[in-house]
Formats: structure tokens, sequence, C-alpha cells
């Protein structure tokens, strides 16, 4: 076993304060997360009540109109009131809607939606493609980053780039990568291209991502895709690129924010640093232990307790009505495992300075070592827009 030891996450200034507040509220960094945990996966499941793998179309369903409800009584105020005090109401909330959108075929896609495949693939092709997600493409590619969680070069959402990797990106790289804002707009342009270092595109059918019986269903989801794309631009001809840029693309790029911003959390911003492995050091068990649960307040019943995402990644087949109930039921068996999240107040805007934080030093991993942790490039570090002064 090649460990490569964590860099300390104490640097000089405001960052001692981010760490130092967010220690409070988890365990002793003393705990070696990357050790071998004591308990087996099947643990794990055995203590989820089994009322809990139960996936019930009709709830899901009711989730489904409750959301579809929002939106569309939101556009509906919006082209009533149509003035410049609703406007920025109306784009958080849709945005934040057409977030919950995404989380619901995201459902879909891991089956938790519904035992129906048919369904399934309905319900997440009519919701992906109305917020321009390719729902097939992204549910394969979403499959390989569970399947692969925490593995340094098979992971696929937010995969830490080696050393060398990150030494031979330009500055305009680096600094779209890891300076805010721009990570946060990543998403359309990660399912054109994927992450640096890796090759192919969600809508492509003979992509590297795709394995040849794929090709037919990613086909489909592209055409999905083109036809949503076209009525959007067939909108834009008939009422105009200003009205469907308020009814329609602000509020999509605040859905941008929101997935990019959730799925970085997701595994990313801790306090302690989380190990990312290699070889033989990687199995299911550990990679999905990396993950951590995330409070988001009010949010998170609209968004379907996405934060919940520990238990989600070791079994994604779970519905998100029963993600809570579940966690709280393999506590006793996680232990010091799982990181109890900080409490959020109304809106999780304690979550941002994390955000910033991990930005500001986690930039590359080492090329060698099968257990390895996010170290920082110190001169991206002092002049990251992302420091604290």
């Amino acid at each position: 076993m090649v460990v490569q030891a964590p860099q300390s996450l104490l640097h000089v200034g405001n960052g001692d304060v981010l760490v130092d507040d967010e220690k409070k509220h988890h365990h002793n960094t003393s705990f070696d997360p990357s050790a071998p945990p004591p308990f087996k996966i099947a643990e794990v499941r055995a203590a989820i009540p089994k009322h809990c793998w139960v996936k019930n179309p009709w709830i899901s369903l009711s989730y489904l109109l409750r959301d579809l409800f929002i939106v569309t009584a939101l556009i509906a105020a919006a082209i009533h009131f149509n003035n410049w005090i609703f406007w920025p109401i109306y784009w958080i909330s849709q945005g934040t809607m057409f977030w919950a959108l995404f989380v619901l075929g995201h459902d879909c896609g891991h089956g938790s939606f519904s035992n129906s495949v048919k369904l399934n693939s309905f319900v997440g092709h009519i919701l992906h493609s109305s917020i321009l997600v390719p729902y097939h493409g992204w549910r394969i590619s979403h499959r390989t980053h569970h399947q692969n969680h925490g593995h340094v070069e098979k992971d696929e959402s937010w995969v830490p780039l080696t050393e060398k990797m990150y030494k031979s990106l330009d500055n305009m790289t680096k600094t779209m990568r890891f300076t805010f804002p721009f990570p946060i707009f990543a998403y359309p342009f990660y399912l054109w291209n994927r992450s640096p270092g890796k090759e192919g595109s969600h809508f492509n059918p003979y992509s590297k991502l795709f394995t040849p019986s794929e090709r037919k269903d990613v086909l489909t989801s592209t055409f999905c895709w083109g036809v949503m794309f076209c009525v959007l631009v067939y909108l834009s001809l008939i009422k105009g690129p200003f009205f469907m840029l308020k009814i329609y693309g602000v509020p999509y790029w605040i859905f941008i924010m929101w997935l990019d911003f959730v799925t970085y959390m997701h595994h990313h911003g801790y306090s302690q640093k989380l190990p990312w492995y290699r070889g033989k050091e990687w199995d299911y068990l550990r990679g999905g232990l990396t993950t951590v649960d995330r409070d988001y307040g009010w949010v998170n019943n609209i968004h379907h307790d996405i934060g919940t995402h520990v238990i989600h990644h070791l079994f994604p087949q779970i519905p998100h009505y029963h993600l809570v109930e579940a966690t709280e039921a393999a506590k006793p068996v996680l232990g010091k495992y799982y990181r109890e999240p900080e409490k959020s107040g109304a809106v999780p805007f304690h979550l941002f300075k994390y955000f910033l934080h991990s930005m500001n030093q986690d930039h590359f991993v080492s090329d060698s070592g099968d257990i390895v942790f996010y170290q920082t490039d110190p001169k991206l570090h002092n002049n990251s827009w992302t420091k604290s002064e």
C-alpha cells in the first residue's frame, strides 16, 4: 500500500477560521478516513429498514406533479406581473425548480423513481430534455460515476487532476477550473467535452463513454435534446429572444449553478481532507464513504433530499423519499465514517465559504500512490480570486 499524506488544511489567514468553524460540527479530525472500514457493505444494507427499498410510483409521480405545477405557476406569474420587481424572484425560484426537475430525472436514471424501465425512461426524457440534458447520455456517465466513486482515474464527476495533468494545463484552463464563479457554470461544457484528461461527448453515440449496445439509447436522447433546442429557437423567433432569456435562459443558468455547486460539495469542501483511491486500495464501499452529506435548509425538500448523499451513493436504488430514514438507520454501522452535516439556516449560505475554501486549495493529487489527498498549487492559491483576504 502506498499512501500520499494529506497536506494540512490550516493556512495562515481566514482559512483557519473556515476550518475551525466547521470542525465544531464534525468528528475529531484525528480519525483516519482512509483506513479500511471495520464493516462490510452488507452490514450497512441490513441496517436499513426493508420498506426503505420500496419504490412507489404513485409517490414519485406525486412529486413530479408537484414540481410541474410549481414550474407552470411560476411561468404564469412571470407573464402576469412582467416587471423588474418580480423577475429576479422568478429567476431564482424557477432555476431552483429546474434543478428539482433534474433530480427527479436523476432518480429515473437510477431506477429509483419506479420499477418500470419504460416509465423511468419516459419521465426521465421529458424532464431532462426540458432542461437541455441528454437523458441517456447523462444516465450512463452518471452510472459510471457511482460505480467508480472515489477512484482517481475511473470516477466521472469532479474527478481530481493528477499533478502531471494539472501542470500540463494552460493558465486559462486552470483559472476556469479553480476560480469562482467559472466552475459553477461548467456543466453544459462537461456534457459536450467531459473533464480535462477525458475524451468523449454525452451527445455522441460513438463516444468512449458508451458501449455499442448503448448507442441507440444515446441517439434517442440526443434527438430529444435537439427537439427541445428547436422548440426554444422557435419560441425565441415568435416571442423574442429577450423574452425567452427572461423566461427560460436565466433560470436555466441558475439551475446549472445549483447542479455544479451541489455536486461539487458532495465530494469536496469537508474540513478534513478526504481520500481518493487507486488500484487495490479502491473498493465500492471505501469510495462511497468519501462522499459528504450536506444540509440545504428549506431547499432539502424542494430538491428531493439530494444532500443526503452517502447512502444514495452506496445504494442509489433507494427512493429519495426514504433517504433520510435510511441514513438514520445506517449511522450506527457507519460510525465515524459518516460525517454529520452542519445544520443550515433557512438558506444554505454556510456552504458557500467551504466551496470557496476548497476551490482555493483542492487542485490536484499525486501521480502515484494508492491512497492520495488533494494538494495545493501555491502559485494559483496566491493569485486566486477565491483567496480569503
